[in-house]
This record gives structure tokens, sequence and C-alpha cells, in this order.
């Protein structure tokens, strides 16, 4: 348990987050370039990406909305940003770079959205808000990497934009653990619904 949860608790952080029908899919940046650790990658991902392979196997089986995410540059780097400043490697993700290809094991299928972006989130400046919502999304699961940066950023604008977020613990990783549970423990206590892939899988098919 987190040292100073007692606070939290006293100040009314924490609360359960009641899940509701329909539900969505949304897998960030499992790429093969946050697969690898001599790119991006490290820590607990594989095992992350190795737990998502049958949570996405349940959305397919249920029928939720699933939708992908990729970081892509242009080709010629005309929409460098801030991101890829702070993280120049960044750019070096195009289009038809390897590292910026959706891992084989979890490859989209026909009616999925792929969502192209080049900042943390998934929803800032795509059209992944409003794919949701056209499909009547009112709980948000979340699986994906890394999760103190892309998956954090994702899942506090789901909220932001009316989303109920599930945050599956063990099918999201990050390159270093003291981000990941951190990020886990805020996410927990301030934005999102955090449970184990199973727990998740029974809790929604309770709803």
């Amino acid at each position: 348990m987190h040292a100073e949860i007692e606070t939290y608790e006293r100040q009314g952080f924490g609360s359960t987050l009641p899940l509701r029908a329909p539900v969505g899919l949304l897998i960030v940046d499992f790429v093969n370039g946050f697969a690898d650790p001599a790119v991006f990658g490290g820590g607990n991902i594989p095992q992350a990406i190795a737990r998502t392979v049958p949570l996405l196997a349940a959305a397919r089986a249920r029928g939720w909305a699933i939708a992908h995410s990729r970081i892509v540059y242009a080709d010629d780097g005309a929409d460098h940003n801030i991101f890829s400043l702070k993280v120049p490697g960044m750019l070096g993700l195009k289009e038809r770079d390897a590292n910026s290809a959706i891992v084989p094991e979890l490859a989209p299928q026909a009616g999925e959205l792929v969502v192209r972006k080049t900042v943390p989130s998934a929803f800032f400046g795509t059209s992944l808000a409003a794919w949701l919502s056209q499909r009547g999304v009112q709980t948000l699961v979340v699986a994906g990497a890394v999760t103190s940066g892309c998956v954090r950023a994702s899942v506090v604008d789901a909220m932001s934009h009316g989303f109920r977020p599930l945050v599956v613990s063990d099918c999201v990783g990050d390159r270093a653990l003291g981000p990941h549970e951190a990020s886990l423990f805020d996410m927990g206590q301030k934005y999102a619904a955090v449970m184990a892939r199973d727990a998740a899988l029974e809790a929604l098919d309770g709803i």
C-alpha cells in the first residue's frame, strides 16, 4: 500500500468509479519500438503486451469498440514538436518505420480504429473521442505503453472527455517500474478505475 494512502483517503480521493456499458478498448502505442529495450522499451512492457493478447481477444468476442494508437511523424519531420524536442528519437517513428508498427500479436483487424499521433495523448488532435462517442462508449478500457507517459496522458484526456477509464494494471507497461507503479496509484486515486485483467473482465461482464 502506498505510504501516503491515509492522506488521500482523508481528502476524499480514490472513490469507486462505477462502470457502465457500452465498453470500448484503447491500446496505446504497443508498437515494435516500445517492445524493444534497445529502442524505447524495457521494464515490464513485454509482459504487458503478452497479457494484452487475451484482453484484445476478449474485447473482440464481446463486440467492444476497439482503437489502437501509434506515434507517427511526417516523413519530412514537418510536424516536429515539443515532444520530439524532449525525446528526439521519437521523430524517427514514421509511417513506414518498423518501430512505429503495432506489434504483430496485437495487429488491428478490420473495423478497429488506428489513431496516429505526435503527442502523448491518443485524444489530442485526433478523431478518437468522436469515434468512441459515435459508438456510445461509456467505459474505456485502457492497455498500452508507457504507463507514466502516453497511457496516463490518454487516461486523463479520456476522463476529461467524459469517458470512464478502466486501466488494466497488468496490461500496461513502462520502461521503469517506479514511474509505472506511481502512475497506476495516481490514476486510481484521481482519474480511473484500476484493475488487473481478469478482475476487469469479470467486472465488465457484470454490468
